[in-house]
């Protein structure tokens, strides 16, 4: 209390009785807008509400008055849950203040990027209570992003105007005759994302779930499956494949939408109403859900496998500096008959993300050149005959790294599978996870030293 007026001099004070904490007027929220103290309709159906989202520093500010406050008015508490959130600091770590001048503009930053790539930044890897650095680079990512899904939408849109009748029938419906192993796969790893966004949303992971949705669409489908039909696009000879290549996008990138609308509400109402007509605004429609009939682990793990050999051989290519446009002939040498049948399947997308300009598939390598460039995976070797662009001591330098890294994952792999307490203690997924990491290393070992031993001679 002061003793005297600075301004009049006298010294009798009394503090106004009609003030109280701005902090308890704001715990008054939960009920207070909803009408109170009347019983109004709303205050009968929304309170209590759900859940509320707040930054820790101001747990004890706001949070507990209003858990008191609804307690002592309404006789119950506000909300079930309450999701705590970090706080955005600058690229320092320095909170936002006035003082130091360090805050942003998010209007300024919606004006260049996006609100939508703002938004899905301020998601993107952040853990309920961990505070996040803010970087312009990261917004810059998210616009990419967005540029991504724009583009790919695109592409599907032009490929349907294109089939003229054909694209116009293509209703999110059930499953048409014809579909690929490549167009199940990419449902099935839709089906599963699907499953696991959906659990990780409920547990309020929303940064590991939008994280998830983020690889599924950049990698998975731009990336992979679109580049795998291409082909089948192009191709005017075979209508069927063609009509299940299309459906396949449209059905895929329909489900994608609804994961991503959360995170980017605005990119994904704007493609989903153009992309299809059955549903009015993806605001209201139906959320994904796992379908049994969308499940397919044997797809899954043959197209993997196709995968695995196309990164082979563009590392080895990039490795020799081969451009692109130079395409050269591919064996695909297994002994394993399923493997065989997985590349003959997939032989038009194989060879065109191959770089191939013939595939062919045999049980041994018997009349391929020993000089051959061969890029190894499981169950399978694969060769590439243009030993004029290989320098053979550079091939054999490759393959001894390799021989390196797999004994290095062996000696890991037989660490833990002669370690008494891992296996007293693991459970046996885990168990059975490493001794079939165990085979696999052993068998491309194998490989390995057989193409050793045919480029020492």
């Amino acid at each position: 209390m002061p003793e005297v007026c600075p301004k009049c001099g006298d010294t009798h004070f009394v503090q106004d009785p009609d003030t109280l904490d701005t902090w308890f007027s704001s715990a008054l929220w939960p009920f207070s807008t909803l009408g109170w103290p009347e019983k109004t309709e709303d205050l009968d159906y929304f309170y209590p509400t759900d859940v509320l989202v707040t930054g820790y520093d101001i747990i004890f500010f706001w949070v507990i008055r209003m858990i008191f406050s609804g307690y002592e008015q309404m006789k119950e508490k506000p909300f079930h849950t309450v999701l705590f959130h970090g706080l955005v600091r600058d690229a320092q770590g320095r909170k936002m203040s006035k003082s130091l001048g360090n805050g942003i503009d998010p209007l300024e930053i919606i004006e260049k990027y996006g609100a939508d790539a703002l938004r899905l930044t301020l998601i993107t890897g952040n853990a309920p209570g961990n505070d996040m650095r803010f970087y312009y680079e990261r917004v810059e990512a998210s616009r990419n992003f967005a540029n991504k899904v724009w583009n790919a939408s695109r592409f599907i849109m032009m490929n349907m105007d294109k089939a003229d009748e054909q694209g116009a029938a293509l209703a999110v419906s059930d499953m048409p005759e014809g579909l690929e192993p490549v167009d199940r796969w990419i449902l099935s790893k839709l089906n599963n994302l699907t499953k696991e966004a959906t659990d990780n949303m409920e547990h309020y992971e929303l940064g590991i779930a939008v994280q998830k949705v983020y690889d599924f669409i950049w990698d998975e489908f731009c990336d992979w499956y679109i580049e795998m039909v291409k082909p089948r696009l192009y191709n005017s000879d075979d209508a069927a494949s063609r009509k299940a290549a299309l459906w396949t996008l449209k059905n895929v990138l329909v489900g994608a939408l609804k994961l991503l609308h959360p995170y980017m509400p605005f990119l994904t109402e704007e493609i989903f109403c153009t992309v299809q007509s059955e549903e009015d605004t993806i605001m209201v429609s139906s959320w994904p859900v796992y379908r049994e009939a969308w499940n397919f682990p044997k797809e899954e793990k043959d197209i993997e496998t196709i995968k695995e050999a196309v990164r082979g051989i563009r590392n080895v290519r990039t490795q020799m500096n081969v451009p692109p446009s130079r395409k050269a002939k591919v064996y695909v040498v297994s002994g394993d008959g399923d493997i065989r049948g997985t590349f003959a399947e997939g032989k038009l997308f194989f060879a065109s993300l191959a770089y191939a300009s013939e595939v062919e598939i045999r049980e041994d390598k018997q009349g391929i050149e020993d000089d051959a460039v061969s890029v190894v995976i499981a169950g399978a070797t694969l060769y590439i005959p243009f030993a004029e662009l290989v320098d053979i001591a550079q091939e054999t330098e490759r393959l001894k790294k390799e021989e390196k890294r797999l004994q290095g994952e062996l000696a890991r792999v037989n660490g833990m599978l002669n370690n008494e307490k891992f296996i007293s203690k693991a459970p046996e997924s885990k168990i059975a996870e490493e001794k079939e990491k165990l085979e696999k290393y052993t068998q491309m070992m194998e490989q390995v030293k057989q193409r050793l031993e045919q480029l020492a001679k």
